[in-house]
């Protein structure tokens, strides 16, 4: 009769790796007929339905090719259920205390999109555009060039601010701050 010897699992440190076990790990298979990859992406089987099929990483792109989760809303359902969805998957909630700012055009701040509007500028200006304006329009409202027009240099206050404010964000976008 063969003595027993000693496993590998016993006292510290584990020879075997964490949550590896004796056994054979059970993997599921894809449910397309004749797929024997491992069917870890689920997909519904319908709309509104708990039941899923679970499919390989290709099989599981050509049944949502199609697929139109939207159908038949309108789009303020529409944006809602998404907005629902976005939330579930992560457990978070879009932050409420940011959306009162905007997003701008997407490459700019709110602030910066202010700072192009004061300068006349469009929200796809460049940096020496932005240059440009600034010197246009501190030279016509400059306080030495029109003396004691409050309004003039309410004006040029305000192009300086907007200036200041595309500059620091061309310095951060440029890494000199």
């Amino acid at each position: 009769m063969a003595r027993q010897k000693r496993s590998d699992d016993w006292g510290f440190p584990r020879w075997r790796a964490y949550g590896s076990g004796r056994g054979a790990a059970r993997v599921r298979l894809c449910d397309r007929d004749g797929c024997d990859r491992p069917g870890d992406r689920p997909a519904p089987k319908a709309p509104n339905s708990r039941e899923r099929w679970y499919f390989c990483e290709a099989h599981a792109a050509e049944y949502n090719k199609n697929w139109n989760y939207f159908a038949g809303l309108d789009p303020e359902e529409a944006a809602r259920r998404a907005a629902d969805e976005e939330q579930g998957a992560s457990g978070f909630r879009r932050s409420a205390h940011w959306q009162w700012g905007g997003p701008g055009d997407g490459s700019r701040s709110r602030d910066e999109m202010r700072a192009l509007d004061a300068l006349e500028l469009d929200s796809d200006a460049e940096f020496k555009d932005v240059k440009a304006a600034y010197r246009r329009l501190a030279k016509e409202n400059h306080p030495d060039v029109k003396p004691g027009d409050e309004e003039a240099a309410g004006r040029f206050q305000k192009v300086q601010a907007a200036y200041d404010v595309l500059r620091k964000s061309e310095e951060r976008k440029n890494g000199k701050a």
